[in-house]
């Protein structure tokens, strides 16, 4: 299929902000769940917050109060807005999609289908 584009990382200090984008090549991905996965040397990937073709969500532990994801099906973009980093945040984020519009919220990597190639955050103490 298409690309998945992601853009917004850089480097922060703990306590700042980030707001992350994704834009997909096509319009089919307005249909699926989508979300973000990150990955840290020596660290397990995680799947940090997911949305719905409808606006559903679900954050990991790790998260949740902190991150928000949402989505504009019209520009087929999906976005995090990331406050409140820390440290352990620091990571290679990258966006992902379901390929069926019946898979509902998903943190699992496996769920997912297609995949940006990630942009990099850093947040310093």
């Amino acid at each position: 299929q298409g690309q998945l584009v992601e853009s917004g990382g850089g480097s922060v200090q703990a306590g700042g902000s980030l707001k992350l984008s994704c834009v997909a090549s096509e319009y089919t991905y307005s249909r699926y769940a989508m979300g973000w996965v990150r990955q840290a040397p020596g660290k397990e990937r995680e799947g940090v917050a997911s949305i719905t073709s409808g606006g559903s969500t679900k954050y990991a532990e790790s998260v949740k109060g902190r991150f928000t994801i949402s989505r504009d099906n019209a520009k087929n973009t999906q976005y995090l807005q990331m406050n409140s980093l820390k440290p352990e945040d620091t990571a290679m984020y990258v966006c992902a999609s379901t390929s069926h519009p019946y898979t509902g919220l998903t943190l699992a990597a496996v769920d997912f289908t297609y995949w940006g190639k990630g942009t990099q955050v850093t947040v310093a103490s």
